[in-house]
């Protein structure tokens, strides 16, 4: 957990007991009231984000109107589906398991996504891993631009600086996966009447770490105004088991094991959400580098980072446009 002083006050401590509440009445007002809904659908990782979420659902509704969901696939690494079991029945609540990769090879993720990164390594096959990092902020010689790492079967690894073309084949292909997750989650919403939840932090919803129609659609994010750290807080308060607590956050998408970190933020999380608070509180750059330790160099690449991801993934936050009137009746 993250324990910043500023002006006396730990700037990203959290009343847990008083946010608790207040997200579990708005559950239940915008679920069972205003959605008309029975409960609600979560899928699970094992991650701390969507064990927080799944949480404060079981109390603000109950167990039995919550649903989680485990959707695997060839890459998923075996710790989620074990953590996902151990959070699942710590809560209590009713899972089913879909294995995401028939889907996935029916519509060639893999292929699209192996024929793109050949354009960066000729000689990639079976048998080979991979994963796409960016450098750290805080190298002094650091290049923003996203590096393929490759393993071969013999465990040599390698790095290779992408094209364009090639970057943007594979983060296409790979965005199946979050997609096709989607479709499951409102195939059983659907047949249950249940919303589908969201289970974004702060820093991935305001940041622009999502996929549009993939895991940025939901019927309600819980957690997406909270920092990183508060949703440790949160999971705390609601005693969740500490092997949820302390698993580093992964993508969970390449066949390589990769960190939130190494694929988008270029930052340690808890340093990430100090840089956010201070940018969104207009705190000076000077202030950010006292707070966090970093020079005011290193905070300044941080705070222009945070304006490029916001600016770069907008168009994640929009809505489809509409070209001509079209009103909401105010009578429903």
């Amino acid at each position: 957990m993250v324990v910043v002083q500023r002006n006396g006050m730990e700037i990203l401590s959290l009343n847990c007991s008083v946010e608790a509440n207040r997200l579990e009445d708005a559950i239940r007002r915008s679920v069972l009231g205003i959605m008309k809904k029975r409960g609600v659908v979560i899928g699970l990782s094992g991650g701390i984000d969507s064990s927080v979420c799944a949480a404060i659902c079981v109390k603000a509704l109950g167990s039995d109107r919550v649903f989680g969901l485990f959707m695997p696939e060839k890459d998923t690494n075996n710790e989620t589906n074990r953590l996902g079991r151990i959070i699942s029945e710590h809560l209590g609540i009713d899972t089913i398991m879909e294995d995401l990769t028939p889907t996935l090879e029916t519509i060639g993720c893999y292929d699209r996504r192996d024929n793109a990164i050949r354009l960066t390594v000729p000689d990639y096959s079976k048998g080979w891993q991979c994963k796409v990092v960016l450098p750290s902020i805080l190298d002094s010689n650091r290049l923003n631009v996203s590096m393929l790492v490759v393993k071969k079967p013999d465990g040599t690894i390698e790095k290779f600086r992408m094209s364009r073309s090639s970057y943007l084949g594979t983060i296409a292909a790979t965005n199946f996966k979050q997609r096709t997750r989607k479709i499951i989650e409102y195939y059983h919403a659907d047949k249950l009447n249940y919303a589908v939840v969201g289970t974004p932090n702060r820093l991935e919803y305001e940041l622009g770490f999502f996929v549009k129609t993939g895991d940025g659609s939901a019927d309600l994010k819980p957690i997406a105004h909270l920092y990183k750290s508060q949703v440790y807080q949160m999971a705390e308060h609601y005693g969740l088991p500490e092997e949820i607590i302390i698993r580093r956050p992964t993508t969970d998408t390449f066949p390589m094991e990769q960190t939130q970190e190494e694929f988008y933020f270029s930052l340690p999380l808890d340093l990430m959400d100090i840089a956010l608070f201070c940018y969104n509180n207009n705190i000076p750059v000077e202030e950010l580098s006292r707070i966090s330790g970093l020079d005011i160099e290193r905070s300044l690449w941080v705070l222009k980072d945070i304006s490029q991801k916001k600016r770069s993934t907008r168009y994640l936050h929009m809505k489809p446009e509409v070209f001509g009137p079209v009103e909401t009746d105010p009578r429903v």
